[in-house]
């Protein structure tokens, strides 16, 4: 018997706040380019302010990963934190517009922080530089986690941005024992190359225990395993964890599960915007495996759904998934 949830991710509640910029305007504010970078509300208020005109659209890594699985027709649910606000009202239709479940309870409205939002910089080069005011997000917690609707998922994604806050990995402990004690899986992305300088032993920790799938692009793998060397990062992560997949940007991405090491090339596309390219990679990978594609076709799945996020602003897909991935000969069988 089928479960009722087939991935639900845990992780940051955020809205995207987009816009293209000149590569002087990171430094003239003091933008550091091409990461990610938390700031309090003022700071926000202060970039938002000085920023041209702007897109809002509801984002979130883990959020994105849950919204493509959506769009693919996975059974999926998001947990995540925001207010009774403006913002929360909108990032909670977002995620139900989707397709995917969302009931985490919103923090009141006279808490101190707000719902959490993302200034997302797009150079000209379309790389994106991240200013992250988290708000109520970082305050994710154990009450927030639903056992049951843990138990009732085949696999739960974890968002390494989460880590930041004071309660999430106890959050993210809860969530895994009930998702293992019902013979769920446990997935999780790092994120961010500061974010595992950050959190590198509870990163380990958490990893050699608990996790069945590990995603990560070059960086971030490298940071986890402090080497310079990639082959080397590998090959430790095929030591610690039965599955890892590693984007390595244009040159497309790597499986390694037990001796099983595949690569697949990047989709040619048109780079508009790189914003959410690892988190719909991850979207693609996913649903193949939730639907039992062999590594190599998850991997393909992978890139089709990234390439088609970066081919347009914006954080979430915008093209039909399943109609791409099907004029790629990916959906047959």
């Amino acid at each position: 018997m089928s479960k009722p949830w087939q991935v639900v991710g845990i992780g940051n509640a955020i809205v995207d706040v987009l816009t293209q910029i000149e590569d002087s305007f990171l430094t003239e504010n003091g933008v550091e380019r091409g990461i990610m970078q938390l700031i309090d509300r003022d700071r926000a208020v202060e970039l938002y302010s000085k920023m041209g005109p702007a897109r809002e659209i509801s984002g979130g890594s883990a959020a994105n990963t849950i919204a493509g699985l959506a769009a693919l027709g996975t059974r999926t649910a998001y947990v995540g934190k925001v207010k009774d606000d403006q913002l929360g009202e909108i990032f909670a239709h977002d995620m139900r517009a989707q397709g995917a479940g969302f009931e985490t309870p919103l923090a009141p409205k006279d808490h101190e922080h707000e719902t959490g939002r993302c200034m997302v910089l797009v150079s000209p080069d379309s790389e994106r530089s991240m200013n992250t005011y988290l708000g109520v997000s970082e305050f994710l917690g154990p009450d927030d986690i639903d056992e049951h609707q843990m138990a009732g998922a085949d696999w739960i994604f974890l968002e390494g941005y989460r880590f930041d806050g004071p309660d999430s990995v106890a959050a993210f402990a809860k969530a895994i024992r009930a998702t293992k004690a019902a013979q769920g899986k446990v997935g999780i992305t790092l994120s961010d190359p500061f974010c595992v300088e950050r959190h590198r032993d509870e990163f380990l920790r958490m990893i050699r225990s608990d996790v069945d799938l590990l995603v990560a692009n070059e960086h971030e793998l490298k940071s986890l395993y402090q080497t310079d060397d990639l082959d080397a990062a590998m090959r430790s992560a095929q030591v610690d964890v039965p599955a890892t997949a590693c984007t390595v940007g244009g040159k497309g991405a790597h499986i390694l599960a037990g001796d099983l090491h595949e690569h697949v090339p990047a989709e040619a596309v048109n780079v508009v915007d790189a914003t959410g390219a690892g988190d719909l990679f991850v979207s693609g990978l996913m649903y193949g495996m939730t639907t039992g594609r062999d590594w190599k076709t998850c991997l393909r799945m992978g890139c089709v759904a990234a390439g088609e996020v970066i081919s347009h602003i914006g954080a979430r897909p915008e093209a039909d998934l399943r109609e791409l991935m099907a004029k790629e000969g990916m959906l047959a069988g």
